[in-house]
């Protein structure tokens, strides 16, 4: 997913980002506010992935 559509359509996203990824809150999706990066270091965080693995779900997130 491309970075600037991910930021220009965060609120459409974050329904479908809990759907997909459960162990995000609400809090953490306010606080990511459509930014890959912050999203990349969230899901290492929750999922304990590698950071490229991460890249990949959001490159391949689409809603």
């Amino acid at each position: 997913m491309d970075k600037s559509d991910l930021k220009a359509k965060w609120t459409q996203a974050k329904g479908e980002a809990l759907r997909k990824w459960g162990k995000l809150t609400n809090d953490d999706l306010d606080v990511i506010e459509g930014d890959r990066e912050k999203l990349v270091g969230k899901l290492q965080e929750k999922y304990d992935m590698s950071r490229e693995e991460a890249e990949r779900e959001v490159d391949s997130f689409r809603f």
